[in-house]
């Protein structure tokens, strides 16, 4: 019992930990990255479409991307999605491809990216937090109910505590990383 709960557990928090690290991802650092796009939708149809979908992306520069859409109708729409996004990116249509000039960033924006970061960051780790609340409240349901023991309760919830240690320390990590690569002149 208290193995399925410790083996779910760490499986919502490694996936707490790869969004996070999605969300970093989509963070742009002045260098050309294809993941930038990868929260964009486009109204293909009537649909909102994941931009990867409907076109191919490439970073033929490290200050340039790329997009071709598959479908050539939909370029329009495809550089209106890119213009609405949050990425500040300014596309370029020459009616067959778009191009992305990835401009350099101003100090003052390293700074706003900063704390978006870290704000991604504490979102992982309160995502995280979360299911080892959820794990302790299902332990301590197993006890009250004496499925499992005092033992395997205190035992468990030891546990979890390292579980959420470990994944913290990871979003941590990956939020130096992410920090010291969007201060990088």
């Amino acid at each position: 019992m208290v193995d399925e709960v410790l083996a779910e557990s760490e499986r919502k928090m490694r996936k707490a930990v790869d969004i996070t690290g999605e969300e970093f991802a989509a963070v742009r650092t002045g260098k050309a990255s294809t993941s930038l796009l990868s929260r964009v939708m486009v109204d293909y149809y009537g649909q909102p479409t994941p931009l990867q979908q409907i076109s191919s992306i490439s970073a033929p520069e490290p200050s340039l991307l790329v997009v071709s859409p598959y479908d050539k109708g939909v370029i329009k729409e495809v550089e209106k999605a890119i213009f609405q996004s949050d990425l500040g990116l300014t596309p370029v249509n020459d009616g067959n491809v778009i191009r992305l000039p990835i401009p350099r960033l101003t100090e003052e924006r390293r700074k706003e990216l900063v704390k978006v970061v870290r704000q991604r960051a504490e979102e992982g780790r309160v995502a995280v937090r979360n299911v080892r609340r959820e794990a302790i409240e299902e332990l301590r349901h197993l006890e009250k109910e004496k499925e499992i023991t005092k033992d395997d309760l205190h035992r468990g919830q030891e546990e979890v505590q390292k579980l959420t240690d470990r994944y913290i320390k990871e979003i941590d990590e990956m939020l130096k990383n992410k920090e010291s690569e969007l201060m990088e002149v």
